[in-house]
C-alpha cells in the first residue's frame, strides 16, 4: 500500500508540471481566427482551423474528425452570425462544457463589431440572406482589433497563468496593426469610389472598408446560383454603365464571373478572402497587403 501511495504521489508532481505547462487548444471555425489565435498566442496556444480558404464556410459537414477537435477545445472562435449554422451547432451537441454559449472559451467574432447589411425582416423569398446580418467580418482590419481585445480576455481568463503575457502580445498587435492599416488606407486610397461586381456578399466589409462601390452581384440573390436570365440582365447593365472589376473567392465558382467578363471586357479577380487564399496570403498582413496589391494592379494603379 506504501509503494502503491508513493507510485501516485510521485506521477502526481511528475504530471503537475505538464499541466502548468499545457498550451491552451483553440478551435477555429475559420483561418482567419486561427491566424489571429496565434497572433495573440504565440507558443502559449495550439490552433486548428475547421475549414480552408477553398471551402465555403457556409457548407461544411460535421465530420467525426472535427467532433473529436471541438471536444479537446478549450476555446472555440468562430465568425458568428449564422456563417456556421448549418454545421456547429451539431459539433457543440459533442462538444465539452469549455465552450458551450455562455463559457469564456465560446467566442463569436461578429457579436464584438458592427454588422453590415443587418436585414430589417427575413423570408425566403429573399434568397440565403443571414437575420443577423453579413458575418463575413474579418475583411474590415478595424473590426479585427476589436475581436483581438475579446480573444485576449478570454485566454487570460481560460490560462491565468499567461495573462500577462497575452496583454503584452496584444499590445504588440494592436501596434503593428494599426501601422499597417495606415499603411493599407493610404495605399488603397485611390480606390475610393471604384464600381465593382461580386459574386456573393462575401467582401461587403472589404468594400466598406475602402469605399468601393458595388454595382452588381453575380448572385441574383444571396446563396442562389447565377442564372442565365440574371446573367444577361447584368450584362446588359454593365454595358450602359461599366464596372471595373468582377471580384470572387477563392471557393466560388468561375464560370459566371469568366463569362460576363469575355462579354464585357471587365477584369476577373479573385482575391484570397482568408489565410490560404493563395500562396502569399500566409498570415493576417499578408491578406491584406495581398488584397490590396491585386485590386491596384487589376485596376493599372501602381
Amino acid at each position: 500500500m506504501k509503494q502503491f501511495l508513493g507510485l501516485l504521489v510521485a506521477g502526481l508532481l511528475y504530471a503537475a508540471p505538464l499541466t502548468a505547462q499545457a498550451k491552451v487548444n483553440i478551435f477555429a471555425c475559420e483561418p482567419e481566427w486561427a491566424a489571429l489565435a496565434r497572433e495573440i498566442g504565440a507558443d502559449k496556444v495550439t490552433t486548428f482551423a475547421a475549414t480552408h480558404a477553398k471551402q465555403d464556410p457556409h457548407y461544411i459537414r460535421a465530420r467525426p474528425s472535427l467532433i473529436a477537435k471541438t471536444r479537446r477545445a478549450d476555446l472555440l472562435i468562430c465568425s458568428g452570425a449564422g456563417l456556421e449554422v448549418g454545421w456547429l451547432p451539431i459539433l457543440l451537441q459533442k462538444a465539452g462544457a469549455d465552450v458551450q454559449p455562455g463559457s469564456a472559451g465560446y467566442l463569436m467574432a461578429s457579436k464584438f463589431v458592427p454588422i453590415l447589411e443587418k436585414p430589417a425582416v427575413v423570408d425566403r423569398s429573399m434568397g440565403d440572406v443571414h437575420p443577423d446580418g453579413n458575418p463575413h467580418v474579418h475583411l474590415n482590419p478595424h473590426n479585427l482589433l476589436l475581436i483581438a481585445k475579446e480573444l485576449t480576455k478570454r485566454l487570460q481568463s481560460i490560462d491565468t497563468s499567461n495573462a500577462g503575457f497575452y496583454s503584452n502580445q496584444l499590445q504588440s498587435f494592436t501596434s503593428r496593426w494599426q501601422q499597417a492599416i495606415a499603411a493599407w488606407e493610404k495605399q488603397a486610397s485611390s480606390l475610393k469610389g471604384t464600381p465593382v461586381v461580386v459574386h456573393h456578399k462575401a467582401f461587403s466589409y472589404l468594400l466598406d472598408w475602402l469605399q468601393l462601390k458595388q454595382v452588381a452581384s453575380l448572385e441574383p440573390k444571396p446563396g442562389i446560383p447565377p442564372t442565365t436570365s440574371h446573367l444577361e440582365s447584368l450584362l446588359q447593365q454593365l454595358k450602359a454603365k461599366p464596372a471595373d472589376v468582377i471580384i470572387r473567392s477563392p471557393y466560388e465558382p468561375d464560370d459566371a464571373g469568366e463569362w460576363l467578363s469575355e462579354k464585357t471586357g471587365t477584369p476577373a479577380l479573385v482575391l484570397p478572402y482568408t489565410i490560404g487564399g493563395d500562396a502569399e496570403s500566409n498570415d493576417l498582413f499578408a491578406l491584406f497587403d495581398r488584397s490590396i496589391k491585386l485590386l491596384k494592379e487589376v485596376l493599372h494603379d501602381q
